[in-house]
């Protein structure tokens, strides 16, 4: 489903603000039923056996597959809080950064998004789920485009797991 519906061979300026000639829309199966089942599936497979307690990411990427998750985890009886990261706090209301149950410090997170680029959307995601103490498990995304994103992260003591990297799209 990533390769015949979301990738697309096509000019374009990524959020990471680097040109590339093919871009990666994992919204466009996250936000299909049948790829949204199947994603939720793979990313249980994948924090399944781990301690987790929590499971969350940056909007707009993860907010598709956080909803996912929440049902294919019930289904399963996997006991997570799902939250989803504002790019930045709300400016009214409640003026949260990170929407959802409140994460409580020392609880373990894994973050999820469609793509990895240069890491800079989970990265915004680590740093608010850090100050609040919890600690980053690992991140999990559709594709890691292969472009630094995962060793910035790494570098920053996150470990990331991609489902699919670009090199296996015949780039």
């Amino acid at each position: 489903m990533l390769a015949s519906q979301a990738f697309e061979r096509r000019q374009v300026v990524l959020s990471s603000g680097k040109t590339s000639n093919y871009y990666f829309d994992g919204r466009k199966v996250s936000l299909n039923p049948r790829g949204a089942y199947l994603i939720a599936n793979i990313i249980c497979d994948m924090i399944e056996g781990e301690r987790v307690d929590a499971v969350g990411g940056l909007t707009l990427g993860a907010d598709p597959i956080v909803g996912a998750l929440g049902v294919v985890a019930y289904q399963r009886n996997m006991d997570i809080t799902l939250f989803i990261v504002r790019k930045e706090p709300k400016k009214h209301g409640t003026m949260r950064l990170i929407e959802g149950p409140p994460l409580e410090a020392g609880q373990r997170v894994v973050l999820v998004d469609d793509v990895i680029t240069s890491g800079g959307s989970i990265l915004k995601a680590v740093r608010a789920v850090r100050e609040l103490d919890c600690q980053v498990v690992k991140a999990i995304a559709l594709v890691d485009r292969q472009e630094g994103g995962t060793e910035a992260l790494e570098r920053e003591g996150v470990r990331v797991e991609a489902v699919f990297r670009a090199l296996e799209f015949d780039i």
